[in-house]
C-alpha cells in the first residue's frame, strides 16, 4: 500500500470517517436550552431589532409600492390629466410632489403608531381594517 492510499478507505472496507469526524449532537430541546444564554432577571426587556440592511428595506418598499401603484387610481387620474392639460412635467411634478407628501404622512404616522402600540397589534388592526373595507365594497357590488 501506498501512504496516499493508506488515508484513503478502499471501495472495499467499510468507512468510518462519518462516525469519527462528526459526532451525533443532539436533538433534545433540553439539550438546546442549556446552549442558549439565560437572561438574568434585572435585565431590562430587548429593544426591536433595527433591519441590518437599508439598501434591502428601500427596494422592498420601491418594489411593493411600485406594484401597488400600477392601474391605479392615481396613475389613471395623472394619465387623464396629462392627456387633457398637454403638459406632462407639471404633471408629473404635481402627483410626485403629491405622493411624497403622502408618503411621509405615512411614515410620520406609522412611526408614532409604532412607539405606542405593539407591532403585532398593529399588523392586525391593519388587517382588520383592510378586511372590513374588502367586505363593504363586496357588499357595495352586490347591492
Amino acid at each position: 500500500m501506498t501512504p496516499s492510499s493508506e488515508l484513503l478507505p478502499s471501495s472495499n472496507q467499510p468507512s468510518n470517517f462519518s462516525q469519527e469526524s462528526s459526532p451525533e449532537l443532539p436533538t433534545d430541546e433540553t439539550t438546546e436550552a442549556k446552549s442558549q444564554p439565560q437572561e438574568s432577571p434585572n435585565s431590562q426587556p430587548t429593544q426591536p431589532r433595527k433591519p441590518k440592511n437599508s439598501w434591502a428595506i428601500f427596494v422592498s418598499t420601491f418594489i411593493t409600492i411600485f406594484l401597488a401603484e400600477i392601474g391605479d387610481k392615481t396613475q389613471l387620474t395623472t394619465l387623464l390629466m396629462t392627456a387633457e392639460s398637454h403638459k406632462p412635467w407639471v404633471v408629473f411634478a404635481g402627483a410626485g410632489s403629491a405622493l411624497v407628501l403622502t408618503s411621509l404622512l405615512g411614515v410620520l404616522v406609522g412611526r408614532w403608531l409604532s412607539n405606542r402600540i405593539e407591532p403585532k397589534t398593529l399588523e392586525r388592526a391593519a388587517g382588520i381594517t383592510l378586511l372590513v373595507i374588502s367586505c363593504l365594497l363586496f357588499w357595495e357590488t352586490f347591492q
